[in-house]
């Protein structure tokens, strides 16, 4: 091929950049999904936009892709005006709507630049994918699930989801101690925002779904969090768990403003996690002041009817001084019936009421730590904490184990030796 009938790369791609910069002059919205961003240390901001097939059909594969760039003039105004009026900071997995200048570099290929975001598109599109996960739900027939399972009247043993180091699970935990009562809490650990936030969480309920029995109910806490931070509890999968999980779930997610779908699938939603710690002491304050009332009752009621009996045996004696002999025998035998009767009663009715409070003291007794340590299980603790992983402890540290009947120290040694 003669020279003349050839062009180098650089030319060609001098001839692309002048095609697209020319057809492509003005701005334009382009709508998208954010994959990944970065802001760099100078102030400029990097992302990668995709687009995705339909869920069902390509199964969300990306379908188009694009680097893009806001620039530090713009990324402040941009970012601070998308934030305040979504309550969340761009973030991948954010659909946006963005007004963009193509462009072309014979090194980088092609790329936009952004000037500005439309927030208003960004909320449509999150408040139509809550609205599919709840229509979703509604039709799977879950949807009234959980709040229709029973909650127990003592709820003592919780099994809490929760990130260990989260500053709303230390204020559920401090609420919880503030009170008189004593609760058997178990944490399982789940990441609470973020991509892996919604696979964590279902991982964690299905660790306490192979341990139902331990558990009178389950407890979703988190701290407040941006919009975005609280995203996966509006999708359908995690909220699909909650509906038909077997225990009552309650959560306390930490927003004010907006109810999330989790929250409306659970048996009960609280606005914080301090807010589930006092519903839980509260209602362990009913249960003594239910015992309280029904020994009070007791009392009263044998009293009443003591009152009575000893009313009606004084109407019988005066009685008795006025009657001829024939009809002091009777009276005779019908007041001793009459005692009898009396005495059958108070112990019908003392045995009644005996068997209620045994009944309601089997019920507490059954919850109490003293009943769990009695059947083999022991508390293990490291400077008077207890022990809940074994990354708490290390290969010779000394360790305190509470049984049924005392306490004695062992001493830790690696599981190889």
């Amino acid at each position: 091929m003669a020279d003349s009938q050839h062009i180098t790369l650089r030319e060609l791609q001098r001839r692309v950049k002048s095609v697209l910069e020319g057809q492509f002059a003005l701005p334009l919205w382009v709508s998208a999904e954010i994959s990944d961003i970065k802001v760099n240390y100078s102030g400029h901001c990097y992302l990668e936009l995709v687009e995705k097939g339909e869920k069902g059909t390509d199964n969300g594969v990306p379908t188009a892709q694009a680097r893009a760039v806001i620039w530090r003039s713009h990324y402040p105004r941009i970012a601070g005006y998308f934030e305040a009026e979504t309550g969340q900071r761009l973030a991948p997995g954010l659909k946006i709507l963005a007004k963009v200048l193509v462009s072309y570099h014979e090194l980088y290929g092609f790329s936009l630049q952004i000037t500005d975001v439309d927030p208003s598109y960004t909320l449509g599109d999150l408040e139509r994918q809550r609205q599919q996960a709840i229509a979703q739900l509604q039709q799977d027939g879950v949807w009234e699930m959980n709040r229709g399972v029973a909650l127990p009247t003592v709820v003592q043993r919780v099994a809490v989801v929760s990130s260990a180091n989260a500053a709303g699970y230390q204020d559920f935990r401090k609420e919880l101690a503030k009170s008189p009562y004593r609760f058997e809490v178990e944490l399982f650990d789940a990441f609470m925002q973020g991509e892996a936030a919604e696979e964590s969480i279902i991982d964690a309920l299905c660790r306490v779904a192979d341990r139902l029995e331990a558990f009178d109910a389950v407890v979703i806490i988190r701290g407040g969090g941006s919009r975005s931070d609280l995203n996966c509890f509006n999708a359908y999968r995690l909220c699909s768990y909650i509906a038909q999980f077997p225990l009552p779930v309650i959560t306390g997610i930490g927003h004010d403003k907006d109810t999330s779908v989790a929250d409306l699938v659970a048996h009960t939603a609280l606005k914080t996690p301090t807010a589930v710690a006092g519903w839980l002491v509260e209602r362990m304050a009913n249960v003594e002041g239910w015992l309280d009332a029904a020994a009070l009752q007791l009392h009263d009621g044998v009293l009443r009817l003591t009152r009575m009996q000893q009313v009606r045996l004084e109407e019988l004696a005066g009685d008795v001084r006025h009657l001829p002999l024939g009809l002091l025998r009777q009276r005779k035998l019908e007041l001793e019936g009459r005692e009898e009767s009396f005495r059958r009663a108070v112990g019908v009715f003392l045995r009644q009421e005996r068997q209620r409070l045994d009944t309601t003291g089997e019920l507490v007794e059954s919850r109490s730590p003293r009943h769990i340590l009695r059947m083999g299980f022991a508390v293990v603790r490291n400077r008077g904490e207890a022990v809940a992983s074994v990354r708490q402890v290390a290969g010779g540290q000394q360790l305190t184990v509470e049984v049924a009947d005392g306490r004695f120290a062992v001493e830790v040694k690696p599981e190889n030796e």
